[in-house]
């Protein structure tokens, strides 16, 4: 068995796996070469061939244990019939959203928009042997946050003015709950061996609302997929201590942590869920010696501890292929 899917679903803790999010994307010359070209974000996600070529490109430079299909959360508000654009300098932009129209999108339409993403899902699966391929959702609340925000909520978000007719929102959370449930099983079905849950934005969610808009709707998905047989990664960025609780109530096969927690603190209070993750991606851009250093943190705190090496979120495109590189051999020279 490959040591990724070893480590999550049988708790091996003698090897550490290691690979990256968003390893397959800007900080790569081979794949702004490829976006120069392209412009169009979401077109460039619907297409098979070139979601391949991305996806394989960092396994093609680095000794990593698995490749994670390049696409994007948004795909989803995409799918139920938003406009979706990435703009230069601004990111994601949203269009206007019509939440009973989306509600009344069929399983079979929305499905249909994201067949491209299955076709370059089997055609990564066929192109890899011993490594092992990451699928991967937006959860509930972050797909939600940007649909009704229309842009990141990283700046002038504030709850109450987002969240006014909640009765309404709610029904627009279910059908993103199912939307994802049947895209995430969706590219299992294709060729992934694993589905990892990315709610980016769980820290803006105000604590009384926390298992209302996260727990509950991600445990949902979370149980359905752990009956399909699919192992699922969660990753609810910037709860903080309510990492405890989302993973004695969602019950997630892996938990990815953030870096603002305390790798020693995980160990102690996750009660043998793997974990994944937690460097800085901002410390790849600092010198080798403090790198290695922190590099070497996680992997001691984590020893005999099932743990998959990676970051506490996204590879930066700032940072130098070398230093993944660097990283990797660090890892793979502890074993």
């Amino acid at each position: 068995m490959n040591k990724l899917l070893d480590c999550i679903t049988n708790k091996n803790s003698t090897e550490v796996p290691v690979w990256f999010m968003r390893q397959a994307g800007r900080y790569l010359p081979e794949f702004r070469e490829i976006r120069k070209n392209n412009q169009n974000f979401i077109k460039l996600c619907l297409n098979p061939n070139l979601v391949k070529e991305i996806t394989l490109q960092p396994l093609k430079r680095f000794d990593l244990d698995a490749a994670i299909i390049f696409s994007d959360i948004l795909m989803i508000p995409y799918a139920l019939g938003q406009k979706v654009e990435f703009k230069k300098g601004m990111g994601p932009v949203l269009g206007d959203i019509d939440i009973k129209k989306i509600i009344k999108v069929k399983d079979k339409d929305f499905l249909k928009k994201l067949t491209p993403v299955y076709k370059g899902m089997k055609k990564i699966r066929n192109s890899l042997k011993e490594k092992k391929v990451i699928g991967f959702t937006g959860a509930p609340w972050t797909l939600l946050v940007y649909m009704l925000h229309k842009k990141s909520p990283k700046k002038n978000f504030k709850f109450n003015n987002t969240f006014k007719k909640e009765r309404l929102l709610l029904r627009l959370l279910k059908k993103i709950e199912k939307s994802i449930y049947l895209h995430a099983k969706k590219q299992f079905n294709a060729g992934a061996n694993i589905i990892q849950i990315f709610d980016s934005w769980a820290g803006l969610i105000p604590q009384k609302k926390l298992n209302r808009y996260c727990y509950e709707p991600t445990k949902r998905i979370v149980k359905k997929l752990k009956k399909d047989g699919i192992p699922v990664v969660c990753f609810p960025r910037g709860i903080g201590k309510n990492y405890i609780s989302f993973c004695s109530k969602v019950k997630p096969d892996c938990i990815n942590i953030d870096y603002d927690i305390n790798p020693k603190w995980a160990r102690n209070k996750f009660n043998q869920i793997p974990i994944q993750g937690g460097l800085d991606p901002k410390l790849l851009l600092k010198n080798k010696v403090k790198l290695k250093k922190e590099v070497e943190n996680y992997l001691k705190t984590f020893s005999g501890y099932p743990y998959i090496f990676n970051l506490g979120h996204g590879v930066l495109p700032q940072t130098k292929p070398e230093t993944i590189k660097y990283i990797t051999d660090l890892v793979r020279e502890r074993l």
